[in-house]
């Protein structure tokens, strides 16, 4: 596989995010203990409101559980971090265990995903089944076959790839396959409404830009919100259920807005986050 760098296309990214200056640096998303910091949406339901207490820490992981449903019944959800980002670098730990619930898509299988430039839990209908927002698929091997990781989805938006708008909903990376319950490193460069990176055990597996609403995939959302063709500059992240318990042991996050207006700056810390181990 191919090694790319976090500086590829650095230039661009520089001259259309849009950021506001903050404190940077390391946030423990996750704390592994509460999920005070989260807000809940669960298809059908009201905000906050953890049916069958789906999300839950569990040996000091953040858990994706059905073990209280008696089926899945389309309760698509999403567990929303309260806070609003722009640029970054996301890093998240999973592993898919046990069985899919009853009644859960054959789509769903070892497949969850983690959201991101997304609209607000609190934004979204009783019965919307997606927010607005990027989607960073991810897919846990089913034995056999190759099933790739860190692909791009599309609930309600587009991207460009090679000068191209892209509207296919979901996109493959160049991932390698991971079957089983193995812990699985995931991360995500995001540089405003500009370039967007995922990478899986430190090799960078899908590029794209210019993330914009537009496109389909998701229901009952409020069309005051499906502005298509506006170009997400932030948002919010989110962590799905889909119907396969998820485990995630880090989420944490590397605020890069600090950065952004500085292009010497963003490159040297771009190093070192590249570096580190």
């Amino acid at each position: 596989m191919i090694r790319t760098t976090l500086l590829m296309t650095l230039a661009l990214a520089l001259g259309s995010a849009s950021c506001s200056a903050q404190k940077g640096g390391w946030i423990k998303l996750f704390n592994g203990k509460d999920l005070k910091d989260w807000n809940v949406k669960i298809t059908g339901h009201n905000l906050d409101d953890n049916n069958g207490n789906t999300f839950r820490v569990q040996n000091g992981n953040l858990a994706v559980s059905y073990e209280n449903y008696d089926a899945f019944n389309e309760q698509y959800g999403h567990i929303f971090h309260k806070k609003k980002f722009s640029a970054y670098l996301l890093v998240m730990e999973y592993r898919f265990v046990g069985e899919q619930v009853k009644g859960g898509p054959g789509w769903a299988l070892r497949n969850s995903g983690a959201m991101i430039h997304s609209q607000s839990a609190k934004s979204m209908g009783k019965d919307q089944d997606f927010p607005i927002s990027i989607e960073v698929q991810l897919l846990g091997g089913t034995g056999s076959g190759r099933r790739t990781t860190a692909n791009l989805c599309t609930p309600g938006t587009n991207v460009v790839m090679n000068d191209k708008l892209i509207t296919a909903h979901c996109v493959d990376s160049k991932s390698e396959t991971y079957h089983g319950e193995r812990w699985v490193r995931a991360e995500v460069l995001v540089l405003g409404d500009s370039i967007i990176k995922h990478i899986v055990e430190k090799d960078t597996v899908l590029v794209y830009e210019k993330p914009q609403i537009g496109g389909g995939n998701v229901s009952n959302a409020d069309p005051a919100l499906k502005q298509d063709g506006k170009l997400l500059s932030e948002g919010y992240i989110a962590l799905q259920s889909e119907s396969h318990p998820i485990e995630y042991r880090k989420v944490d996050l590397f605020d890069l807005a600090p950065y952004m207006k500085d292009k010497k700056k963003l490159e040297k810390k771009l190093k070192e986050l590249q570096k580190r181990k």
